[in-house]
């Protein structure tokens, strides 16, 4: 990126515990506008000071959301907030069906992807005017990798680095946002992307979990020797680790019904936790936040008793124990690290 001056990571601090907003986007099931804004006024009442969104979630419906709450309760927009851009909104007739893309009830818009430098500056400015910012403090590129564009990677991929990623800098430098980086679900694309590029922070989604560690292979020693931070999204791996294989059916891990490994993974898990009488998703909620890389988890919260529940999650306090015997059988990477009473970052 000869165009560029030399680039030096800063990522603004962030909290160990951050507000996921997908859900008050209508994430698979309508949330009344009353939960929605109780959620936030929640979260921000309960002292969590980051907040993340998408163009994406809801088609506009949560960063219009998120948006009119932080209006009345962050006025001097001191919270964190981070949105994403590489999809633009279309607009669409009335009859489109009652859940798209996983959101219910959802805006009448398209979401079409659009890394070009043109649709990183319109996403931008829209998400601005619809979370009513001044500015943004972690713009994010959205969903750019295999798993979603498979064949038509390379293509999103190209066009990104050629004007997205420039539109993004170019946002850095003016000091528009305080931050730049990618929001995805896959660490393999993040690699690819810091070998022509230079970001500030990667929101990874699900692949940091109790479940999977692999991004200490190579992606989390590549952040480390670059000051990149990680976000950790989807701690609970699209919900398995909060209900376990106790809940009701069915069972979902990675927005899909999950495989006979993963449940009997699981199994295991929870009967760790059950051991010292641990719920399993507060351990999911705590283990990202041991490794040094990392600044902060994500949850999804859809309203005021999530929010609740996951403070308690965060203020549970975990035997050591649990972790030794976790490692022991088998079901941590042998470079993972663990919480401990020292370690444990403040919520």
């Amino acid at each position: 990126m000869d165009a560029f001056s030399s680039f030096t990571p800063a990522c603004p601090p962030l909290p160990p515990l951050g507000f996921g907003a997908a859900a008050i986007g209508n994430l698979y099931q309508p949330v009344a506008e009353e939960a929605a804004r109780a959620a936030v006024t929640a979260a921000v009442t309960a002292g969590i000071r980051y907040l993340d969104t998408a163009p994406h979630y809801g088609f506009g419906l949560s960063e219009s959301r998120l948006g009119a709450v932080l209006a009345e309760l962050d006025p001097g927009e001191e919270l964190v907030v981070s949105t994403k851009v590489g999809r633009v909104l279309v607009p669409v007739g009335a009859g489109a069906g009652p859940v798209r893309h996983g959101f219910a009830d959802a805006a009448p818009y398209e979401p079409v992807f659009d890394y070009s430098y043109d649709g990183v500056m319109r996403s931008y400015a829209e998400s601005r005017r619809r979370l009513g910012r001044n500015r943004i403090d972690l713009l994010l590129a959205h969903d750019l990798g295999t798993v979603t564009h498979g064949d038509d990677h390379a293509v999103h991929f190209r066009r990104f680095l050629d004007g997205g990623y420039r539109a993004m800098r170019e946002l850095r430098d003016q000091g528009a946002v305080r931050a730049i980086g990618l929001g995805v679900n896959e660490w393999q694309v993040c690699l690819e992307a810091m070998s022509h590029a230079d970001f500030d922070v990667v929101l990874l989604a699900g692949r940091y979990t109790l479940l999977e560690q692999t991004a200490l292979d190579a992606f989390f020693p590549a952040c480390a020797a670059r000051g990149v931070k990680v976000i950790v999204g989807g701690p609970y791996n699209s919900g398995i680790l909060v209900n376990g294989t106790q809940g009701a059916a069915p069972l979902y891990y990675n927005y899909q019904p999950a495989p006979a490994a993963i449940i009997d993974r699981v199994r295991r898990l929870e009967a760790a936790c059950d051991r010292f009488d641990v719920p399993l998703a507060a351990a999911a909620l705590q283990f990202p936040l041991a490794h040094p890389v990392v600044a902060s988890v994500i949850p999804g919260m859809a309203d005021a008793a999530q929010v609740a529940q996951t403070r308690a999650l965060m203020d549970t306090v975990i035997p050591p124990e649990l972790w030794q015997i976790l490692g022991a059988d088998g079901l941590l990477h042998p470079d993972a690290p663990v919480p401990t009473p020292n370690t444990t970052k403040a919520a």
